[in-house]
C-alpha cells in the first residue's frame, strides 16, 4: 500500500499561509508578514487584539508542509480596548464561571500588563484548552500563558482501553488500522487512515480521555 508523501517548497508554504490568512475572517492579512524557512513559519507584524494573533497562528498550522510557527506579532491594542489588570482579571474569572467546564475555585488567574496567566490542576485536557479559549477572546488581552496542569485519573491500562473503545465507537476512524500506546500521561498513535479528517479525530479521541497530557499521533495517510 503507497504511503501520500509530498514535499513542499518554502515558496509555496509561504504562498498557502497567505490564502489562509486571507481566508480567515477574523484576520486582516496585510496586518501580518510571513516568512519561511525548512518549513518553520515566522509570522510577524501588529494587531489589536490577541484572539488575532491567535487565529493567524492556527491559520498557519493548518497549511500542509508547516513543521512549525514562530508567532512574533505584537498586539496593540487601541484605546477602546484597554483595561486595567484589575478589571481584566475580574473579567477572566467572570468569563471562566460562566463558560469554561471548570471548577473556577481549581484556578488561579493572574494577570499583569493585559497577560493573563492561568494556573491550577483540571482532570481533563479539554478543560484546559477550554480554559484558554475563553480568556483569549476577552477584549484588552495581550497574551495567554497556560500553566494548568491535567492530572491523570486512570492507570496507563485503563487509558489505553478507554481510548481505543472511544475509537471503535467512532464513526469517522477505522479502529482497526490503529493502534495504541500509552506511556505516563502521553498517548502515541501509529497506523494508517485514509483522510487526514481521519487521522484529526483519532488524536481528537484519544485528548479527550482523562489525564491525557500530550497525543504523538504517527497515524500515516495511505491511499
Amino acid at each position: 500500500m503507497a504511503v501520500a508523501t509530498e514535499t513542499r517548497t518554502d515558496t509555496q508554504i509561504q504562498a498557502d499561509v497567505l490564502a489562509e490568512l486571507k481566508y480567515e475572517p477574523r484576520v486582516q492579512p496585510n496586518e501580518i508578514g510571513v516568512a519561511v524557512k525548512n518549513g518553520i513559519v515566522t509570522l510577524t507584524g501588529r494587531v489589536d487584539s490577541y484572539l488575532k494573533k491567535w487565529e493567524a497562528e492556527a491559520a498557519a498550522h493548518r497549511v500542509r508542509g508547516v513543521k512549525a510557527v514562530a508567532n512574533e506579532i505584537e498586539v496593540r491594542l487601541p484605546t477602546s480596548s484597554e483595561r486595567t489588570d484589575s478589571d481584566l482579571a475580574a473579567a477572566a474569572v467572570r468569563a471562566l464561571e460562566w463558560d469554561a467546564l471548570i471548577n473556577i475555585d481549581k484556578l488561579d488567574v493572574t494577570v499583569s500588563k493585559g497577560w493573563v496567566t492561568l494556573k491550577g490542576s483540571v482532570d481533563w485536557q479539554f478543560q484546559k484548552d477550554d480554559a484558554e479559549r475563553v480568556v483569549r477572546r476577552l477584549t484588552g488581552v495581550t497574551g495567554v500563558s497556560n500553566l494548568i496542569t491535567v492530572k491523570p485519573r486512570v492507570n496507563p491500562a485503563d487509558l489505553k482501553q478507554r481510548i481505543e473503545k472511544a475509537l471503535v465507537r467512532s464513526a469517522e476512524t477505522d479502529a482497526q488500522n490503529i493502534t495504541v500506546e500509552v506511556d505516563g500521561s502521553k498517548v502515541i498513535l501509529k497506523g494508517t487512515v485514509k483522510s487526514w479528517a481521519e487521522k484529526q479525530e483519532a488524536e481528537r479521541a484519544a485528548f479527550a480521555a482523562p489525564g491525557v497530557l500530550s497525543v504523538d499521533n504517527r497515524i500515516t495517510i495511505s491511499f
